[in-house]
């Protein structure tokens, strides 16, 4: 992302310190919009920052990353979060992204795998810590939420888990390396889905499902 505009991130934590670290190891290569060190700070400053990337972390005094996503996105829909944090419980993981998270990386990571997570949400990547990503998707395999339209109820529970990431822009070779199923078999699901939706390619893919934010 050289050469381009830095991303725009807001930094929510109740260590004054800790984020005083994070902004001076990740100022120079992201620009940090704000900061916020309790989710009733962190709700009014983020949408008021309006940043590409808010970096969360998962247990607040008041709260948690879950409380400020939900009251986040309830006001606005587009907004991008990142959980940070000490946790790496599967509950905290899968709060957090249930509630519309679209990464979870631990404390233990660098300041350049940081910016690397924080730039690849922003693109529409979905990042994990590598040790979170399987339980992640073992919690949301069979488990995805209830339909809401009749088009989105053709598709069986694994095909919707494969149309979320294909959506999401994973090649094939990595869906199938995430649920552990051939590129034959992501192949087959992918045809099913496009058939079922009357649709033409992956782009139309990635529309229709950013249409119904299910990315």
């Amino acid at each position: 992302m050289s050469g381009g505009a830095e991303v725009r991130v807001f930094l929510v934590d109740d260590h004054a310190l800790f984020r005083a670290g994070v902004r001076a190891e990740i100022g120079d290569r992201v620009e940090v919009v704000g900061e916020a060190g309790s989710v009733s700070a962190a709700v009014s400053g983020i949408l008021a920052a309006r940043p590409d990337v808010s970096v969360v972390d998962v247990h607040l005094p008041d709260g948690g990353g879950k409380a400020i996503i939900e009251q986040v996105r309830a006001a606005w829909a587009e907004a991008v979060f990142l959980a940070l944090s000490v946790s790496d419980a599967a509950e905290d993981v899968v709060a957090v992204i249930r509630a519309g998270a679209r990464g979870y990386v631990t404390k233990t990571i660098d300041a350049a795998g940081l910016v690397d997570a924080i730039r690849r949400v922003h693109d529409g990547d979905a990042v994990f810590s590598p040790r979170l990503a399987g339980f992640v998707l073992d919690a949301f395999s069979g488990h995805l939420p209830a339909p809401v339209d009749p088009e989105l109820d053709q598709l069986t529970a694994r095909e919707q888990e494969v149309m979320r990431l294909i959506a999401r822009g994973y090649t094939y070779r990595e869906v199938a390396a995430r649920i552990h199923l051939s590129v034959k078999t992501i192949e087959t699901h992918v045809s099913a889905v496009l058939r079922k939706l009357q649709l033409s390619n992956r782009h139309e893919l990635t529309a229709w499902a950013a249409d119904r934010r299910l990315l």
